[in-house]
Order: structure tokens, then sequence, then C-alpha cells
């Protein structure tokens, strides 16, 4: 299977090629979707929600970010690793934009970095790609940006938002993005977008006519615990699946049925009888 990289997934929309992305946080878990042959792994500050138990994205650091997105880089072999810049650490300047997204690179082994704002933060994408290192923007619904945009809300329903958001594609391509999300938007918007691009668009909640798709694996596998957005789909019911085999290993242990004989080590009967022959003797010095 080849590696991906920006330029193969830049290839992928001039050739019509729909790419598939998901996001990822752990070794094991990247290691399965890296097999399975998804094409780009998105370490998402999505992490905070579905790992850590936040209520949003702007509690997650630097150092989880950094943490998780080594881990994901050590389990795959063929898939694009984006890492999300976590909240502050690229609007504060565009110096720490620079420098927070070589700390992605340099010690989560990113190959890529994903940040969220259109056309107010092309200075950081241009800055960010000069100093070598690959930009995959996000615009519409930007969820670091929950507050100020009053909730988790549909991005380009009026014409106001239609057209900043026609601005923000424009400006993170022109600042150097090699792809950007488009998250929850009217799917004809997307479609319209995607065309207007000439780098890939990969769409959450855009409808089917971007470039691909992406989504947070614990809502497609139902491991989050909570209703899927409208955007999703639940592929698997991995979470109660997991919930069953916690079950029966629960009621195994209580009735003694786990650990069976396949699972337990023998020892020498010889040897045994001389072990007994000890614990007896310090059993009666400890009733001393």
């Amino acid at each position: 299977m080849k590696r991906n990289t920006v330029t193969t997934i830049s290839r992928q929309k001039a050739e019509g090629s729909k790419i598939a992305m998901l996001t990822a946080y752990d070794f094991s878990t990247a290691r399965l979707m890296d097999e399975a042959g998804v094409e780009i792994l998105l370490v998402g500050d999505s992490l905070g929600m579905t790992m850590l138990g936040y209520k949003d994205t702007l509690p997650v650091t630097m150092e989880d970010m950094i943490s998780a997105t080594a881990a994901v880089s050590r389990g795959t072999e063929n898939a694009l690793v984006v890492a999300d810049m976590p909240f502050l650490s690229y609007q504060t300047s565009v110096y720490d934009a620079v420098v927070n997204a070589g700390r992605l690179v340099k010690e989560g082994m990113a190959e890529a970095v994903k940040l969220e704002g259109g056309v107010n933060y092309a200075p950081h994408i241009k800055a960010i790609t000069e100093a070598s290192i690959p930009v995959m923007a996000h615009i519409g619904l930007t969820p670091q940006s929950v507050n100020a945009l009053g909730g988790f809300k549909i991005q380009g329903k009026d014409e106001e938002s239609g057209l900043r958001l026609i601005d923000d594609a424009l400006a993170v391509e022109k600042a150097g993005a090699f792809a950007v999300v488009l998250e929850c938007v009217p799917a004809e918007l997307g479609t319209l977008v995607s065309k207007m691009l000439s780098i890939p668009t990969i769409g959450i909640g855009a409808g089917v006519g971007t470039d691909g798709q992406v989504l947070v694996y614990h809502d497609m596998l139902g491991l989050y615990g909570r209703k899927s957005p409208k955007f999703s789909k639940r592929f698997a019911d991995v979470g109660a699946l997991m919930k069953r085999g916690v079950f029966d290993y629960i009621a195994a242990t209580k009735t003694g049925s786990f650990p069976a004989e396949e699972h337990c080590f023998g020892i020498d009967d010889d040897l045994l009888v001389k072990l007994r022959r000890y614990a007896d003797v310090k059993g009666e010095d400890k009733e001393e």
C-alpha cells in the first residue's frame, strides 16, 4: 500500500477519487484504521470530548495533542497524519502558530497540522506553510469558536455567512493550505465551494459533493455514548459489542468459569509438593 502524502491527497481531487479521513487518538486504533486503508488520520482536538471527558474542545492543551499525535504516528504506516492545533496555540500570534505547528511535527511526528478559521488566519497559514509544514484549513462551523458562534450551529444558511464561507475558502487556498475541512454547511454550498477550489475539500456535515469525508470515529462506531450528530452515520455498534463483552467477563469471573484450564499455567508435580511443604512450615511459623 502506498504512503499517503499531501501530494497524493491533492492528486485524488484531480482524479475524482474520494478521500476517506477519520479521527484517531491512540496507537492501537490508528494501527487498525491504517490497516483498513483510511487515507488521512486526524488527531483531532475532539479528543477533549471523546477521550478526556470535557464538554468541548477548548481545554485541550498542546501537551495533550503532542502525546496523542505521537501515539497515532507510531501506529501508522500508510495514512497521512494530521494534527489539530488546539485553542490558543495559534490565535495569539503568527509566531506562536509557527512554533506550535513545529512542535506538533517535531515532538508529535505529525505530517501536517490543521487549524480553524478563514480570512483572519490566512497569515498564520501562510507563515506555517513557509516553514515547510503543510496546513489543512477548517472553515464553516469551527468548534473552537463555539462561544463566539453561540453554539454548534449550521453555517452558510444566510447570505452573510454564505458569502463569508466563500471568502474564507478562497483565503485559505491562497494562503497555501493543501486541503480544507468544511463543517456543518448546506450540501449545495459544500458542492459549490468544492468546485470553486483547486485544493481538496473534506466534508463533515457538508454533503456528498465534497472531495472527501471525515467523521469522529467514536460517533461512527457508537463509542461515545451520546446521540450521534445528524451528519454522522453509525457504521458499526462497537460500543454495544464492548459492553456485552464486559458483561460476559464480569459474569464469568463471578461464576468462576474464567479463567478456565486453557488460560492457566501449570507446574511440575514434584516442585508443587516441595512448595506446599514449605508453605505449611511458613504457615505454622506465622501462627506462632
